[in-house]
């Protein structure tokens, strides 16, 4: 039954039951020379683990045993090789012997020994369970995380924060919190997934008592890829418009078009900014009115949140186009993923950079790119400059949803996860200011055109995407050619950051049924059913009032708060109720080798106080949502967004709470741990 007591020898864990005590010296190899500091950390380490400890106990009795991770706990429970306090390393990393390299896989006692098998399984499972599939190439893995972790935050958001913070200055407080919140976390997150051989609610079998943690995740990304795939949808709809020789929103002879509607126009003509009017032929028509393609022809919106209004076929026909592709992409797990992202993954760079040649050769752009990266120093002074920062980490890194763990535990044991982490966010921050360049040389062109200042006409999100870089690219010769390569990069950009998060939450549900639950279409059931409800709540969003709905999802489901909180307790549970000395010999123990202590450190302290005080930020200064900053939700608007958000805040508590009150004892006895029921002392 003791399962969480891991690398812990016998005499050790016997004295544990007394309390809170120093490692017994007999417990340390006497060959081993430890220093005293070494022995006071370690000290310090098993107080906080013995709070805990019988709060486990308790609650190990629900621990579904679901893969071999499970076997390796109990093995390395009984050999405790790689001790935190730098004892306890085995004969064969004494001797420069890589600890991969060891039989069983690196796992002394074979707990999941034999060869990692080409797109075969972790062996060792045991009896009655179906073998995990691998990657074919650890390239599967690294080109996965890219398309999942690389995706449309990235080419349409960090831009327009970066010139909208001080420009290049931005990029200090966003690499600052690159090495202690994106990092770690990411880190964190793919080794534990790699370490359990679990998706994103067995990994936590580490800590049962917070494995709402997995449950909370699983409510993330269900919410992401219920509203995400709806950019797909509009992204799909105006490549299919793209291939005609004239595109639709760059004139105003279409049927959807209002009176409002503009062809060429220059902001010189109105005044001071305001919606004066001119005269176009016999028609009055404003200076603001750009959008009129997505507004009235693809959302045709309604009035508001309680007019739903009719459904717009065409929207609903892509959408239903993009979920079937997003199905065939995942329906036969990673042998399918694994090859489809080595195109959708990279793609969109071939397209970047095309475009990026485009760009510059434009007029305007030198400016618009000047504009993009011209330093404002005064900006650091700005606590929303740093707020930015460390939301978009934690947005583009794409963390605390789960799928980062779901991927990494279909990796080898023995990868090297921590080199896989700095590439990866290398690549990820990288593409974001790689694709500054493009957005903003060709903004500037557009801003050069009209007359105006590039800060009326640089947009951030879906508004960059769908109107101010749709009507950048109508001004440019061969528009068409222009528009449908976009739109293809954004389409690509968005689906395999789709389809990877639907293979996040599908591992995540399968994990919870193993092997003899097993079906020879178990995988393929179970895709087909996520993908079906989402899409039935996708219909509300391809209605009159979808806008609506979209903006309540992307605003509260998966917000900066949600993935904060998310964070926070991530970074908390394993480092003071696991152990961060623990799961750094966990770490060593697949690599071959600790990391830098930095990420201890992290976990520890830096990261958690990263994330707590921008969560913080975010709750003090919380502002209702508007649409367009004109439509303001209703109360029972605000009300279903918070359910939104507190669905996935709340399973962490609620589970805590749950698991307590299964426990068996007395209220004491559980939380102080004053007197163990002897059951439980000798399992």
């Amino acid at each position: 039954m003791e399962l969480l007591v891991l690398h812990r020898p016998p005499a050790a864990r016997t004295q544990a039951h007394r309390g809170p005590v120093v490692l017994p010296a007999r417990a340390v190899p006497p060959q081993a020379a430890v220093s005293s500091v070494s022995l006071r950390s370690h000290a310090i380490l098993q107080t906080h683990i013995q709070v805990f400890r019988g709060l486990f106990l308790k609650v190990a009795q629900v621990l579904p045993t679901s893969s071999c991770s499970l076997v390796l706990l109990e093995e390395t429970k009984k050999t405790p090789l790689l001790l935190s306090n730098g004892t306890g390393y085995p004969a064969a990393a004494a001797t420069g012997i890589p600890l991969a390299a060891m039989p069983g896989g690196g796992m002394v006692g074979g707990a999941c020994n034999g060869q990692d098998k080409r797109m075969g399984v972790a062996n060792g499972a045991g009896p009655g369970y179906q073998e995990r599939e691998t990657w074919t190439r650890q390239m599967d893995f690294i080109m996965s995380c890219v398309g999942f972790a690389v995706g449309l935050g990235n080419v349409w958001r960090f831009p327009y924060l970066c010139y909208k913070n001080g420009g290049g200055v931005f990029l200090i407080p966003y690499l600052l919190i690159v090495f202690v919140g994106g990092i770690p976390i990411f880190f964190l997150e793919i080794a534990l997934g790699q370490f359990m051989k679990a998706g994103s609610i067995n990994v936590w079998n580490i800590a049962p008592l917070f494995k709402g943690l997995g449950y909370a995740s699983m409510v993330i990304v269900f919410f992401c890829n219920t509203y995400y795939i709806m950019v797909l949808a509009w992204g799909f709809y105006y490549l299919i418009k793209s291939f005609s020789s004239t595109l639709p929103w760059s004139t105003c002879e279409n049927e959807w078009n209002t009176p409002n509607c503009i062809e060429i126009f220059h902001h010189q003509d109105c005044k001071n900014a305001s919606l004066a009017n001119v005269t176009v032929g016999s028609s009055n028509m404003t200076c603001s009115d750009l959008s009129d393609a997505r507004s009235n022809k693809v959302l045709n919106i309604s009035s508001g949140l309680d007019e739903p209004g009719r459904m717009n076929w065409e929207l609903m026909l892509c959408l239903v186009a993009v979920w079937v592709l997003v199905y065939f992409c995942v329906w036969k797990g990673v042998k399918s993923t694994g090859k489809i992202v080595y195109f959708t993954a990279t793609f969109p760079y071939v397209v970047l950079i095309i475009l990026l040649v485009r760009g510059v050769t434009l007029p305007g752009a030198y400016d618009g790119i000047m504009f993009y990266i011209k330093p404002d120093w005064s900006k650091l002074e700005e606590a929303q400059v740093w707020i930015d920062a460390g939301t978009q980490i934690f947005f583009s890194y794409a963390i605390g949803l789960g799928a980062l763990t779901a991927l990494g535990s279909y990796n080898r044991f023995n990868n090297d996860c921590y080199k896989d982490a700095f590439v990866l966010a290398l690549i990820n921050s990288g593409t974001s200011f790689f694709a500054g360049f493009v957005v903003f040389s060709i903004l500037g062109f557009m801003a050069a055109e009209q007359g105006v200042d590039i800060s009326q006409v640089a947009e951030s999100g879906p508004g960059l995407a769908f109107i101010a870089y749709p009507k950048a690219v109508s001004l440019m010769p061969v528009a068409p050619l222009w528009a449908a390569l976009f739109f293809f990069m954004l389409l690509l950009l968005g689906l395999d950051s789709q389809f990877v998060g639907v293979e996040g939450f599908v591992t995540g549900i399968l994990d919870l049924f193993p092997g003899k639950h097993y079906h020879r279409y178990k995988r393929e059931i179970a895709v087909a059913i996520c993908c079906l409800l989402c899409f039935i709540i996708d219909l509300s969003m391809v209605t009159q009032g979808g806008m609506y709905v979209f903006q309540l999802f992307d605003y509260y489901s998966a917000s900066g708060m949600t993935l904060l909180w998310q964070s926070f307790w991530e970074c908390i549970v394993v480092a003071w109720v696991y152990g961060a000395d623990r799961f750094m010999d966990d770490v060593a123990r697949m690599i071959g080798y600790r990391p830098f202590p930095w990420m201890k450190w992290c976990w520890s302290f830096i990261t958690p106080c990263v994330c707590l005080g921008i969560f913080l930020f975010h709750l003090v200064n919380y502002k209702p949502l508007t649409y367009n900053n004109v439509y303001t939700y209703p109360w029972w608007g605000e009300v279903i967004g918070w359910c939104l958000a507190l669905s996935s805040m709340l399973c962490i508590p609620v589970s805590i709470l749950y698991k307590l009150f299964r426990a068996k004892g007395t209220f004491r006895e559980v939380i102080f741990i004053s007197s163990p029921e002897p059951a439980l002392l000798n399992p």
